[in-house]
């Protein structure tokens, strides 16, 4: 039996209670004091909350269309595996292998098991397969690892996705995932195969977690940090989401509440919270937590109701119906808009003592409370009508062949079957804006911000909140004297408390620093100013990401979207390098109906067209994508990329790799660590990358530095940076600064300050240092070249993410031009390759003969 008990609650007084009452019937919001007050609301005033919670719940259902409607979904549950690394005190779900072997299981049901149970379930008019299991079992059992090599699978979550393709095609019922803890690159692996997952959160109480006798103690995905932080990437990843807590198992009131507002900060800043299960604790016996006694009805019953007045009215709440012994009526009272998943077939395998009611019944205790009873689909209505980027195009037809298209609920008369799981169709086809490349200089954007501006970026006012602390100013007390002469003697000497010294450096301070940084690049590179002719081809600005500072990125329906088709691509290599490029860089957006193939197709046909182009592509969230859509892991897409004819890749999505300023700016993006798993496996594979850094937005000193330091240690490691960028931030029409979050790019300080700085911090491991004459125009880029830069880029040829974004400074700038800036600097220029070597002679001659004439050709005939 644990030891662990619950901490005594101290009542509250009279007048806190009745306090906390009042505000919650005037429509206040509650702070966490007050609704720890209000969870032990018993007797009448638990009635006076219901009843005040319940109005809330009425008037969400009312603005939702679906007055006096409670939902359930009819499933089928599918227990996955029963094997788990961790060891909840209260779980009689999971097992160990030597009980499975015993009954005759094996290890993981197998796909016929699987199939089984969701054709029976389809016959029965079930639309939903909950598919749920433990936790990364084969990280614990070697029995489990052993059984997904024999099948074939490299983890759990590869066998979770291709059951959930089978179920899809062979049954026709929507899965709904509930794998545990999952990575943000698990959830791009799943999200095209389920229409929704889940995780409850169950507590934030972190003793609970860590403190011996704890409900959750050894187990490590319960703990509080982990579940949260998985919330924010399906919010991040735009997965319609279930959530919610498990009451009673020792937590005070207080830490109640904090769960419950963790909750609604995470359902305010992504959107994606599509319910929320307020649970129960109900003792097992043959468990730690047998002793326990059980979560009351009245602690359910307040728990329900200070949850709606939490989450407010267009929340749904859901409370499982086989665990409250009848008592529908107090929860439907208490605010619940929802059963959950009601199944006419399997049990119940969390709770196997607590069997389903009858739908039938259900539905008559729901009507006796004044409520009629509507089948929903697992995948809430509300993104049933959002559709994108909610719903992946692979799935929306399985979704659309089960719900009612006004209303978002499930289609009573819909037949249940399989459809074929398959890549979208229309590939690459010409579509929309296609000379945006050139009119974007001369006509501009149509709008300075999309129409789903308040929508698609997440909560601005929860994001606002959540940047403050990263923009505040770190202290700096160390002696910048000091730290300027040990960057004279030694750069590879500064302490990071140095180097936060000379990134704040200004006037007389920040003049002797570049001059360091001038000198150390002459030391280590020469005089010699390089630049590439390469030619940009973004092939794609359809995206669904929802970076907060990227211009770029438009529906497929918004004006200024636009597609190119593969020949139109090979046709711009083709023309780039008739006037003597020697590279092209081609990147795009995450567009939802391309094919994971895609950027093969991409990269062959460029080297089919002109076999001696380098093809510089794909950036790091490009490979994710690529990876998770083909079901590849990063090292076997990279592998198949290098076989289409990927030579390198930008080292771009980098922005700060920190994900305290990342969450801010970019909503689902690839965190910091996938990031570096990509580029080091990419370099590993013998395909190598520039690094890059945007700054000047919602970053300070400290994130730049530490990104620096992070990029010198993986060029210590691998050795396959050509060079590090500086990207500043251009805030013209980026949404996070159209929402007043953002400052308004960086200073011509701080471009002199990172510039030499990275020359600084990255010696001796990255040599060469870029400068971006389309972010900066002439005479910024020449002052970087005096202040540690060595390289100009390219050419370009077109240039559109930039200009999207503000940039003034064009699109395209020839040879002299290049040679120009150089000589602003006083210094020569030079041409080079991507991964600076020599130029051939016979690509020099073609520049040279074409320079200056490049617009002529702009656009390619057929745009």
């Amino acid at each position: 039996m644990t030891d662990h008990q619950p901490v005594r609650p101290v009542r509250p007084t009279e007048n806190a209670m009745r306090r906390a009452l009042k505000r919650a019937r005037d429509g206040v919001a509650l702070d966490v004091t007050e609704a720890a007050v209000l969870l032990q609301a018993r007797g009448d005033d638990l009635e006076d909350l219901a009843a005040s919670a319940a109005r809330v719940r009425d008037a969400g259902l009312e603005a939702a269309g679906r007055a006096g409607v409670i939902t359930y979904s009819k499933s089928v549950f599918i227990p996955l595996t029963r094997l788990c690394r961790d060891k909840c005190h209260y779980c009689t779900f999971v097992t160990v292998p030597g009980k499975l072997r015993r009954a005759g299981h094996g290890m993981f049901m197998s796909p016929d098991e699987v199939l089984d149970i969701a054709r029976r379930g389809a016959e029965l008019g079930c639309k939903e397969a909950l598919i749920t299991l433990g936790d990364k079992p084969e990280d614990r059992w070697p029995e489990a690892r052993e059984w997904l090599d024999a099948h074939g699978y490299d983890d759990t979550i590869a066998y979770v996705r291709a059951m959930a393709i089978r179920i899809l095609e062979e049954t026709g019922l929507l899965p709904h995932l509930n794998p545990g803890v999952m990575s943000w690159t698990d959830f791009q692996r799943l999200k095209p195969v389920a229409p929704s997952m889940g995780m409850m959160l169950e507590t934030t109480a972190t003793r609970l977690w860590s403190e011996p006798g704890g409900p959750h103690y050894g187990s490590p995905d319960k703990e509080p940090a982990v579940r949260l932080r998985v919330l924010e990437d399906a919010g991040r990843s735009s997965v319609p989401f279930t959530s919610g807590l498990l009451i009673g198992i020792g937590e005070t009131y207080e830490e109640r509440a904090d769960s419950l507002f963790a909750l609604r900060r995470v359902a305010r800043a992504y959107h994606g919270i599509q319910e929320l299960i307020m649970q129960n604790f109900r003792a097992k016996p043959d468990t730690a937590m047998r002793g326990m006694p059980d979560a009351e009805l009245d602690e359910l019953v307040a728990t329900v109701a200070v949850a709606r007045h939490i989450m407010g009215p267009s929340a749904c709440l859901q409370a499982p119906p086989n665990l409250v012994a009848g008592e529908y009526a107090r929860l439907i009272g208490a605010g619940i808009d929802d059963w959950g998943g009601v199944s006419p077939l399997t049990p119940d395998h969390v709770n196997p003592e607590r069997p389903w009611p009858q739908i039938d019944e259900l539905a008559e205790r729901s009507a006796a409370a004044g409520f009629r009873l509507e089948e929903r689909l697992c995948v809430y209505p509300e993104f049933v009508q959002r559709g994108e980027p909610w719903l992946d195009p692979r799935l929306l037809p399985h979704v659309r062949a089960l719900a009612d298209p006004e209303t978002g609920l499930a289609n009573q008369d819909a037949r249940v079957e399989g459809h074929p799981w398959q890549e979208p169709d229309e590939g690459f086809t010409s579509t929309g804006r296609t000379d945006l490349h050139r009119t974007i200089d001369t006509e501009g954007r149509t709008s300075d911000r999309r129409d789903d501006f308040d929508e698609v970026y997440g909560d601005w006012e929860a994001l606002r909140e959540a940047a403050v602390p990263g923009m505040v100013p770190s202290r700096v007390d160390t002696d910048v004297r000091a730290a300027l002469a040990t960057a004279a003697d030694d750069p590879t000497k500064l302490t990071d408390d140095e180097a936060l010294a000379l990134l704040h450096a200004d006037g007389p301070a920040l003049d002797a620093l570049t001059r360091i940084a001038d000198e150390l690049r002459r030391d280590v590179v020469g005089d010699d100013v390089t630049y590439i002719v390469t030619r940009n081809i973004n092939f794609t600005n359809v995206c669904y990401t929802g970076c907060r500072f990227c211009a770029f990125a438009q529906r497929r329906t918004d004006a200024d979207a636009y597609t190119l088709s593969l020949d139109q691509v090979a046709d711009r290599a083709e023309q780039a390098w008739e006037v003597g490029a020697v590279e092209v860089c081609m990147q795009g957006g995450i567009h939802p109906d391309l094919p994971g193939t895609a950027y093969f197709d991409i990269a062959r046909a460029v080297k089919e067209r002109v076999p001696g182009m380098h093809v510089h592509a794909f950036s790091p969230m490009e490979v994710v994508n690529g990876a998770t859509r083909t079901g590849l892991s990063i090292r076997e897409w990279l592998t198949a990329a290098k076989e289409a004819g990927l030579d390198s890749i930008p080292g771009t999505a980098a922005e700060i790799l920190d994900d305290e300023v990342r969450w801010i700016l970019t909503k689902g993006k690839l965190p910091t660590a996938t990031w570096i798993e990509v580029v080091k496996t990419a370099h590993q594979l013998g395909i190598r990358s520039s690094s890059t850094m945007m700054y000047g937005h919602v970053d300070q000193p400290r994130h730049w530095l530490g990104h620096l330091r992070t990029l010198a240690q993986i060029q210590q490691e691998t050795g396959g940076f050509t060079e590090f960028v500086t990207l500043p931030f251009i805030h013209t029409n980026a949404p996070v600064y159209l929402a007043g979050i953002a400052r308004p790019g960086p200073t011509s300080r701080d471009n002199r300050a990172v510039t030499a700085m990275a020359r600084l911090l990255l010696h001796p491991h990255i040599t060469n240092i870029q400068t971006s004459w389309v972010k900066l125009g002439q005479e910024g880029a020449a002052e970087m070249l005096r202040s540690g830069a060595n390289d100009l880029g390219g050419t370009l040829m077109e240039e559109t993410i930039s200009r999207m974004a503000g940039s003034s400074y064009g699109s395209y700038r020839s040879i002299k031009d290049l040679i120009a800036i150089a000589e602003e600097a006083g210094r020569p220029a030079k041409p080079r390759t991507t991964l600076y070597g020599e130029v051939p002679q016979e690509r020099q001659q073609a520049a040279t003969a074409s320079d200056g004439h490049l617009p002529e050709l702009l656009p390619v005939l057929g745009d």
